[in-house]
C-alpha cells in the first residue's frame, strides 16, 4: 500500500526530483522518471513529471516500491555540515515568521547563533540546511544563553537592507529579564562605556592595558514588577549592541544581575524564600520583541516570541505579566 507525505513550508518551491534526491538519496533518477511516467508517484492525486514544482501542503504519493531505498538520515548544507532531520524539525518548530526574504526564529536558550570552532550546532548553519534554496545571512546576534526573537535574511538584498537597519538602530529590540535584586530608580537610561567585560562611567577612566577602544553602551529600561525587593521583572530596550551589554548593565549599573547569569551574577538569589524556585542554569534574558521594516515591502513589522518554557512557571508563580 502506498504511503503519502505532505510538503513542508520550508520545502516550498522545490522540484519533485530534488525532493526525492533529498529524502531518498540512493534512488536513481531513472527510477523516479519511470515511476512518474507510470503514475505511481503523484502529487495531490494527479500525475506529475519529475520537474514538478512543489508547494507547501502538497501531498506526495510514495509508492511501496521505493521502500527499499535508504532514506536520508542527515541533511548537509553548502558547507558540508550534517544535521539530522529531527534537529532541523526542532529548528523549524522555532519559526515564527517566514517569507521569501526573511525568516524569524524564537531561538532557544543554549543554541549558538553563529557557528565556529567547537560549535556543533548553530542557527546560521542549521538554517542553511533547513532552507537549502535560500542564501542565509545573519543580520544581528543573540548570546548563546539568550532566548527569543532572531531575524535572519534569506537573500543578499534582504541581508544588506536588514543589516543597515540594525546597524543604524532603526530596528527596535526589546528584551525581558528577571533580575536578582531591587532596581532603583524604576526606569531610566544607562549610558556608559564597556571594554572586555568591564563597565566605566567615563572613557578617560579606562586603563586596562589592552589598547582596545572603549565602546559606548546605552540601554533604556523600565521595571514592570518586583517581589519583596528581591527580584525585578524588567523591560530593556538596548540602543547599542555591545557584547553582553544587558548582562553587564544589569550587574554593574543596576546592581542586580540577571537570574541564571553564571558570568556576572551572584551565587545565590537574595533571601526571599525564592532560592529553590529560581535555582537554574538557564539565563532569564529573553528577546521579546523586534520591530523592523520589511526589506521588500518597507512595511513596519513587529514580531514577538513566546516566553521559553523554563520561564513560564516562574512568571506564573510571581504573577509577572507580559508588557503591551
Amino acid at each position: 500500500m502506498a504511503d503519502s507525505t505532505t510538503v513542508l513550508q520550508t520545502e516550498d518551491g522545490v522540484r519533485l526530483l530534488r525532493w526525492f534526491l533529498r529524502h531518498y538519496p540512493s534512488m536513481p533518477n531513472s527510477e523516479l522518471y519511470k515511476l512518474c511516467r507510470g503514475g505511481q508517484i503523484r502529487v495531490n492525486s494527479s500525475r506529475v513529471q519529475a520537474n514538478k514544482i512543489l508547494r507547501s501542503g502538497d501531498v506526495i504519493r510514495i509508492p511501496p516500491t521505493i521502500a527499499g531505498y535508504s532514506q536520508e538520515r542527515k541533511i548537509r548544507n553548502e558547507s558540508g555540515d550534517k544535521y539530522s532531520l529531527s534537529d532541523l524539525e526542532v529548528l523549524r518548530q522555532c519559526v515564527i515568521y517566514d517569507d521569501a526574504d526573511v525568516v524569524v526564529f524564537n531561538k532557544p536558550a543554549g543554541l549558538a547563533v553563529q557557528g565556529g570552532s567547537g560549535i556543533k550546532k548553530s542557527v546560521d548553519k542549521m538554517a542553511a540546511a533547513l532552507f537549502p534554496y535560500a542564501k542565509i545571512s545573519l543580520v544581528h546576534r543573540l548570546d548563546r544563553d539568550t532566548s527569543g526573537v532572531l531575524v535572519v535574511a534569506k537573500n543578499q538584498r534582504a541581508a544588506q537592507n536588514l543589516s543597515e537597519q540594525f546597524q543604524n538602530k532603526t530596528a527596535h529590540k526589546e528584551y525581558l529579564a528577571l533580575l536578582n535584586g531591587d532596581v532603583s530608580p524604576q526606569s531610566g537610561v544607562i549610558d556608559n562605556y564597556m571594554v572586555k567585560g568591564q563597565v566605566f562611567d567615563e572613557p578617560s577612566r579606562i586603563n586596562n592595558g589592552t589598547g582596545q577602544r572603549p565602546q559606548r553602551a546605552i540601554t533604556e529600561y523600565r521595571v514592570l514588577s518586583t517581589v519583596g525587593g528581591c527580584v525585578s521583572w524588567v523591560l530593556f530596550s538596548p540602543k547599542t549592541g555591545r557584547t553582553h551589554q544587558l548582562r553587564l548593565h544589569s550587574a554593574y549599573s543596576l546592581h542586580a544581575p540577571i537570574v541564571g547569569d553564571d558570568l556576572y551574577g551572584y551565587d545565590k538569589v537574595l533571601s526571599c524564600g525564592l532560592d529553590t524556585v529560581l535555582a537554574t542554569n538557564k539565563l532569564f534574558l529573553f528577546a521579546y520583541r523586534i520591530t523592523f521594516r520589511h526589506p521588500t515591502t518597507s512595511k513596519t513589522m513587529t514580531v514577538k516570541a513566546s516566553v521559553p518554557d523554563f520561564m513560564k512557571p516562574v512568571m506564573n508563580l510571581l504573577e509577572f505579566n507580559m508588557p503591551e
